[in-house]
């Protein structure tokens, strides 16, 4: 382990030294992967050099054990050598957890796409209800959220809405949302005051660089349509609606929230990129079923992951047996309870495959 901190600590130092250099400082994307891959070392390299001091400390104190010192000198040393373990044992379970495996998404920002599943209007209704959460989450946060394409409902929830989430380290925090959710409640439709349930399925997907995805033009097939839905006078006149299809895969993403077709299909573009990186690390990620079962679920959407219930005010997370008498809460969007167990739970599942 001290021989990967130690190429880590020289690769750390390399990385200063060529973020000088002005060939690299003049090239953007080198200058961009240099500075990203700095940033990813730096608590690292960090942890480590304290570490490294306190090791050191500890020698020396340990030494000093063996000069000819009074009574009192002696406790003094003992004391500081206790306290200097510790500190050196809480060191190393930090560095054990900074050196497990990282998701190479996990800096990017996500697309979410949140759809009303089995439960009709109720369903709707329940997809409007996780929009808003993790709407107040973003704001916690000091994300920027900006809505990509919605369909909304007569009763005022949505059929399907795609929204983006630009922040640093979002989709490290929200790809544990993947799957269904399910809430049980009494609809206000309801006259009789029975509870049903009803679902809602929640993708996470990280946003895709140009770098990443190289799209052909050739293979995309573009249709522009007339908007429909609330949105002014230009709503079924102009046609900047914009349809993509990617013939390869046959994704298809549609936009119209706004006016511009030029706005439209760039906001497209994004959606579509996301969803064939998506499917390229999903099909990557199947020839891997024994690293797969280190994951906490497997993040099919299909999963039931969390039910919501409204009469007990609780919210119980399936994958994690984790149940929180906090809805209403919750649904504010305060959800490091829940993301903070799933974090710790993935790193307590990484560290024993490393143990086996």
């Amino acid at each position: 382990m001290l021989d990967r901190l130690q190429s880590l600590e020289d690769r750390y130092n390399k990385l200063n030294k060529l973020l000088s250099d002005p060939d690299v400082i003049s090239d953007i994307n080198k200058l961009r992967e240099y500075s990203k891959e700095q940033s990813g070392l730096e608590a690292v390299v960090t942890t480590y050099r304290e570490y490294t001091t306190v090791t050191n400390e500890l020698n020396d104190a340990k030494l000093m054990l063996e000069e000819n010192l009074d009574d009192e000198m002696t406790d003094m040393v003992k004391m500081e050598i206790s306290e200097l373990s510790e500190k050196k044992e809480v060191l190393e379970e930090e560095i054990k957890l900074l050196l497990l495996p990282k998701d190479p998404n996990d800096d990017k920002n996500v697309i979410m796409e949140i759809r009303g599943a089995a439960g009709g209007d109720e369903a709707a209704l329940f997809a409007g209800d996780l929009y808003r959460m993790y709407s107040r989450y973003a704001e916690n946060n000091r994300w920027k959220i900006e809505v990509i394409e919605s369909h909304t409902t007569g009763v005022g929830g949505y059929k399907e809405i795609i929204f983006m989430i630009n922040g640093n380290g979002a989709y490290s925090k929200l790809k544990y949302e993947n799957g269904a959710h399910r809430v049980q409640r009494v609809p206000e439709t309801e006259s009789g005051g029975r509870v049903h349930t009803s679902t809602a399925t929640v993708a996470v997907l990280p946003e895709a660089e140009e770098v990443e995805i190289e799209l052909n033009d050739n293979d995309i097939r573009v249709d522009t349509f007339a908007s429909s839905g609330p949105g002014g006078q230009s709503v079924n006149t102009t046609m900047s609606a914009v349809r993509l299809t990617h013939e390869p895969t046959g994704i298809i993403v549609s936009c119209q929230d706004e006016k511009s077709q030029i706005k439209n299909k760039e906001k497209a573009m994004k959606v579509l990129r996301a969803r064939i990186y998506d499917k390229f690390q999903q099909e990557a990620q199947a020839e891997y079923d024994e690293n797969r079962k280190s994951a906490v679920g497997t993040g099919d959407r299909s999963e039931r992951i969390r039910t919501y219930n409204f009469p007990q005010n609780r919210v119980t997370d399936h994958r994690i047996s984790l149940t929180i008498q906090k809805l209403d809460q919750i649904l504010e969007g305060k959800l490091d309870e829940f993301i903070d167990a799933m974090l710790m739970e993935e790193q307590t599942k990484k560290l024993e495959q490393i143990g086996e």
